[in-house]
């Protein structure tokens, strides 16, 4: 495939060497005051977007205005997240988004819905998430702590929302964010109780993870039309 980076930072280029690795050309980038007036469509088959949240919507219109197809890895602009299904669907877009695209995270994921339906019966248990990143994240809580925050509440009764940092409300489950040095990224799912606690954690050791299933991503997406997310992708490979 022929392959747009929208962002090249430091994720921009691990997915530049995935993407090589896994024999794919790429045939455009687009950093930071680049224009998207650079490129010929024609020369792309699918885009990768890892960028900020305040750029994230317009790199998406500047895809659509040119029918790229698009994967996206940003978090931060999930307020916008129904407009944008709906212009896919209207405009007969292509778009995957996930807050997280190591396999691993998906994994994790399926671990915590799992427990949070165990511990639906011990209600002496009382869950929180910590997740940690380095000091550039623009956004807290992360994208893929706000995915396990829903995971978590969809499937646990006792608690039916999630606030940041939040303390002494057993009413409501405390996403708690901490940025320092150069995390990768690790989530913490906690259950706290007056004899123990219970945890699960993701520890990223690199950025290889997230570059793969973003490129997995681009593969799976090319050809289709469609809005799409990491379940589809990973029932895609199963």
């Amino acid at each position: 495939m022929n392959i747009l980076i929208i962002g090249y930072g430091k994720m921009g280029r691990e997915i530049e060497r995935t993407a090589l690795q896994r024999g794919h050309k790429i045939t455009g980038i687009i950093d930071l005051n680049d224009s998207f007036d650079k490129i010929n469509p024609q020369n792309i088959d699918v885009a990768i977007e890892f960028t900020t949240p305040s750029s994230a919507i317009n790199n998406f219109s500047e895809c659509f205005k040119r029918n790229i197809p698009l994967v996206c890895g940003t978090t931060g602009w999930y307020d916008e997240l129904n407009n944008i299904k709906q212009r896919v669907e209207t405009e007969h877009q292509s778009f995957l988004y996930s807050s997280n695209f190591a396999i691993g995270v998906y994994l994790f994921r399926q671990l915590n819905i799992y427990l949070a339906k165990i511990m639906n019966s011990y209600k002496d248990y009382t869950p929180s998430i910590t997740e940690i990143h380095h000091i550039h994240k623009k956004d807290a809580p992360s994208g893929t702590a706000i995915t396990l925050a829903h995971d978590l509440l969809s499937n646990y009764d006792n608690i039916k929302t999630w606030a940041k940092d939040i303390k002494g409300d057993e009413s409501i489950m405390p996403v708690n964010s901490v940025r320092k040095g150069e995390e990768f990224g690790t989530h913490i799912i906690s259950y706290d109780s007056d004899c123990d606690i219970l945890e699960i954690k993701h520890t990223a050791k690199n950025r290889k993870g997230l570059a793969l299933g973003a490129v997995l991503g681009a593969e799976f997406l090319f050809g289709k039309k469609g809005f799409y997310t990491m379940d589809d992708l990973m029932n895609s490979i199963k």
